[in-house]
């Protein structure tokens, strides 16, 4: 049976790549069906990104930064300049934002799981290459969720499937909680696996 002890680490750093992802997740949940409600999530999401991500944004964190310029493009384009095309097409367009953002992450040699992985360990432990390797193969996993949210975007813009709105939302959740939950999964097989190999060297 888990103790308190063993599952707490894991809930604790799946609050931190929520609290990443939560103006994304706040803009997927208020956007709605008009254009004032896309206007209001647009700047909730913002004020979001720059107050809850105030940390992140100030140490450089590349996911905190693609999110506040993509917001920020959107106040200007949607609510400042109202221009249509934008708000018509909003869900491609932050689909391939997140999607390119953690693509770019990788192209830079800074996979964005390893920025929050690194955070609260010591300075000795950031260029282990276990936590390297880790943090790149759940970028890929994440940067790869996000380009299928992508193609889910074209094809609903095709004639191929005409589901309603609600099961649209629903697979863009579904999309989000598969990362959620590979990557604690993932962690904490990790986690499990260096207690192990502590225990087994004393």
């Amino acid at each position: 049976m888990k103790t308190t002890e063993s599952i707490l680490p894991d809930l604790k750093e799946l609050g931190g790549l929520v609290l990443g992802f939560l103006p994304w997740l706040l803009f997927l949940f208020l956007s709605g069906n008009s254009l004032a409600s896309l206007e209001r999530a647009i700047i909730i999401s913002l004020v979001a990104c720059v107050t809850i991500g105030f940390r992140e944004l100030r140490a450089g964190f590349i996911l905190a930064w693609g999110t506040l310029i993509f917001f920020s493009f959107c106040a200007i384009t949607v609510n400042l300049f109202q221009i249509v095309w934008v708000a018509r097409e909003m869900d491609l367009l932050s689909n391939s934002a997140l999607a390119g953002v953690m693509w770019l992450t990788l192209l830079m040699g800074k996979p964005f799981v390893l920025q929050y992985a690194r955070r609260g360990r010591p300075k000795e432990e950031w260029n282990d290459p276990g936590l390297i390797h880790g943090c790149r193969q759940m970028t890929i996993v994440w940067a790869s969720l996000m380009t299928l949210s992508v193609a889910l975007s074209i094809v609903k813009r095709s004639s191929l499937f005409n589901f309603q709105g609600w099961v649209w939302f629903t697979l863009s959740l579904l999309v989000i909680i598969s990362g959620l939950t590979y990557t604690t999964v993932f962690k904490r097989k990790k986690r499990l696996q260096r207690l192990m190999e502590k225990s087994s060297a004393v």
